[in-house]
């Protein structure tokens, strides 16, 4: 591509945790496609982390994988140093990491309705608040972006659409919402952005039992007004579209990337 018109997010560096897989992983291709230098974040299969980082360079992009449980305060704050010293500082964080641990409510254990809030909440809040703190540090840098840092929380329709059998899950994702925008309204007039994308139903390892047969997928369509499940890469474009500046003047939205699940369905011949 032309000097003239360089990729849209070059010369930036993001931060993609849960990256080793998945959404994660398409949205670190997605970013390093468009210009940023990504560390893949992962806490587990180092060796998947390293093939996406190889999968970016052979692309020509930039990557370096880095392990942290989001979860930790300790293990956060050491990734966060780790990447200020390899690259000096972070434009964009994608708080991507998140798990299940599904269980009918009555059955539902402390640990694993604990388990999924540390991991799919508090992990934003700690890597929110490290990036933040890293913005702010740094100040603007005109020449990379109009705002002074891009944060993306992933969330998911289930921070609207109820979800029985996952207790812990759903009210994680509506605590992600509830997250997002407060940072955005407290960090708007420091020209921070926060915003987050809530995916339907995506082709993904998690939920591979949900689509992969044609007569799983073909349950799963009904749920879903435009009939096709999503994939990775359809998350990794929005994401893109977040952080760069052509979204300058969005904050405190979430971009719900469904194929309409979250138009209720069931509704569509009238009730």
């Amino acid at each position: 591509m032309s000097s003239a018109n360089p990729p849209v997010l070059q010369g930036q560096r993001a931060l993609v945790t849960g990256a080793n897989s998945g959404i994660g992983a398409a949205v670190a291709k997605a970013l390093a496609a468009a210009g940023a230098r990504v560390v893949v974040n992962y806490s587990s299969s180092a060796e998947r982390a390293q093939s996406v980082v190889q999968q970016i360079a052979a692309a020509g992009g930039e990557a370096l994988a880095i392990r942290a449980n989001v979860s930790r305060e300790d293990e956060v704050k050491a990734m966060f140093a780790q990447m200020i010293a390899a690259w000096g500082s972070i434009d964009i964080l994608v708080n991507n990491a998140g798990l299940q641990k599904d269980a009918p409510l009555v059955e539902m254990t402390l640990a694993d309705w604990q388990l999924v809030l540390d991991v799919n909440l508090t992990g934003q809040f700690l890597c929110s608040r490290a990036a933040i703190r890293e913005f702010i540090r740094r100040g603007m840098a005109p020449d990379l972006s109009r705002a002074v840092g891009k944060i993306i929380c992933m969330s998911s329709v289930h921070d609207v659409i109820p979800w029985a059998g996952h207790a812990n899950y759903a009210a994680s994702k509506g605590g992600v919402s509830m997250l997002m925008k407060t940072m955005a309204q407290e960090l708007a007039p420091r020209h921070i952005r926060v915003n987050a994308i809530a995916p339907g139903a995506i082709k993904t390892p998690i939920n591979k039992a949900a689509w992969e047969t044609p007569a799983a997928e073909a349950e799963l369509l009904k749920l879903i007004p435009y009939r096709r499940v999503g994939e990775p890469e359809d998350i990794g474009h929005a994401a893109v579209w977040l952080a760069s500046d052509a979204s300058d003047y969005v904050t405190g939205s979430t971009l719900y990337v469904d194929g309409g699940m979250t138009l209720y369905p069931g509704f569509d011949q009238g009730g």
